[in-house]
């Protein structure tokens, strides 16, 4: 599959603070992070910075040594219990401590039907309404500058028609449509952060979000980027399901993002199972055959992901085993042992997917580089630079004498 695109083929002029060049020097080109978004459900940082002890800290270590992107949870119902008590010092430390250790963070959701905050059932709609518009912007103005990324609605396709449970959310979506209720919310969310990116997140590919998306787009929503579900409890997509997806949502022309992506290192899920909610066990245990096909089928969706030039991040969900529905979903076990897809994941991203080289500059010193694109340590003797290399234009570098970064 090709790649090509994840990588800058630059010439690059070194020089001096004096604008003098670096003439047959071997330059150091290492990479510090890709411009790529690996990412995972970062709730695994939440007990450690909330209580800081030995286990959770080597869980949160072991996080680090991969991923480069974390989804914290907002889900209105948990974050804010009772009405104007919110949980957003916990969130706000663990954001900044994923921001000082190098990862993007995204909040996820800011609308949404399910674990919804009980206490608006009291109010009509009309109030509910400026609840959802006042939460929009408390959080996205709250966490600016820590958290920039957002899954604004979250399956929407389904919401006004969801009837499991009474809730606030598929109240107003039934009153203002899906389109009306999207358009207002991601109104409000790019009001409070005019820089944010933002999603519309979804579990269901079929047509009918196809159709929401070309509503909303006509409607002019300001989607940043598509966000696609693929929690496969009962089974992997496999290759010819993702390219087909892959090829009906590339049809808008936006970044894809895959946001919630698991696979199953155990028994699968029973295939009648349509809400994967009803799926309740005791036990959920993983086992060596299931953790070696997990490590199997996530290496191939990696590679399908990583070549489409408009994915621009995929996120695994489940960190460790045992979180959402107790599925073992994990890359690494409940003991917080490395599974197989650690081990290959971790190999993909920080060495397949991974430059670090050395490179000689001629007599003007100008140097060819290939490098995936991302963040880079230059180094020439002493000297560094940090850059960040994206495009394949010409370019200068200067690399300063006795630079400490």
């Amino acid at each position: 599959m090709d790649i090509a695109h994840r990588k800058v083929r630059k010439r690059i002029r070194f020089t001096d603070e004096d604008n003098r060049p670096l003439s047959g020097q071997a330059i150091g080109i290492h990479q510090q992070d890709h411009a790529f978004l690996f990412g995972c459900g970062g709730f695994v940082f939440i007990p450690y910075i909330m209580q800081g002890d030995e286990f959770s800290r080597q869980v949160a270590d072991s996080w680090l040594e991969i991923f480069n992107y974390a989804t914290l949870p907002f889900y209105w119902g948990n974050y804010e219990r009772e009405e104007g008590k919110t949980n957003k010092d916990t969130l706000m430390k663990t954001a900044q401590y994923l921001k000082e250790n190098g990862v993007r963070v995204k909040g996820h959701p800011l609308c949404w039907h399910t674990v919804c905050a009980d206490w608006l059932m009291k109010y009509d709609n009309a109030t509910i309404l400026e609840k959802q518009f006042d939460r929009i912007e408390r959080e996205v103005t709250g966490f600016k500058g820590v958290i920039d990324m957002w899954d604004v609605i979250n399956e929407v396709v389904i919401m006004p028609i969801f009837d499991k449970y009474d809730n606030a959310v598929t109240r107003i979506c039934k009153e203002k449509g899906r389109v009306g209720l999207i358009r207002e919310v991601f109104a409000r969310a790019h009001e409070s952060n005019p820089e944010a990116v933002l999603l519309l997140n979804d579990f269901n590919t079929s047509i009918d979000y196809e159709i929401l998306i070309d509503g909303c787009l006509n409607a002019g929503v300001p989607i940043s980027a598509i966000g696609i579900q693929s929690h496969q409890h009962q089974g992997y997509w496999g290759r010819e399901k993702l390219l087909e997806v892959l090829d009906r949502f590339s049809s808008f022309g936006l970044p894809i993002h895959f946001t919630e992506n698991t696979l199953i290192s155990g028994e699968l899920m029973p295939p009648h199972i349509v809400d994967l909610n009803d799926w309740q066990v005791e036990q959920w245990p993983t086992t060596p055959e299931g953790e070696a096909r997990q490590a199997r089928e996530m290496e191939e969706m990696y590679r399908i992901l990583f070549s489409h030039p408009l994915v621009e991040a995929i996120t695994s969900w489940d960190y460790k085993d045992g979180a959402w529905l107790g599925a073992p979903s994990g890359l690494v076990r409940e003991d917080g042992s490395r599974k197989p897809s650690f081990e290959m994941l971790k190999k993909l991203v920080k060495e397949e997917w991974w430059t670090d080289t050395t490179v000689t500059t001629d007599e003007n010193g100008w140097a060819e580089v290939e490098a995936f694109k991302g963040d880079y340590a230059i180094n020439c003797g002493d000297r560094r630079a940090d850059v960040r290399l994206t495009n394949d234009a010409e370019t200068v570098i200067v690399i300063p004498r006795g630079s400490d970064h």
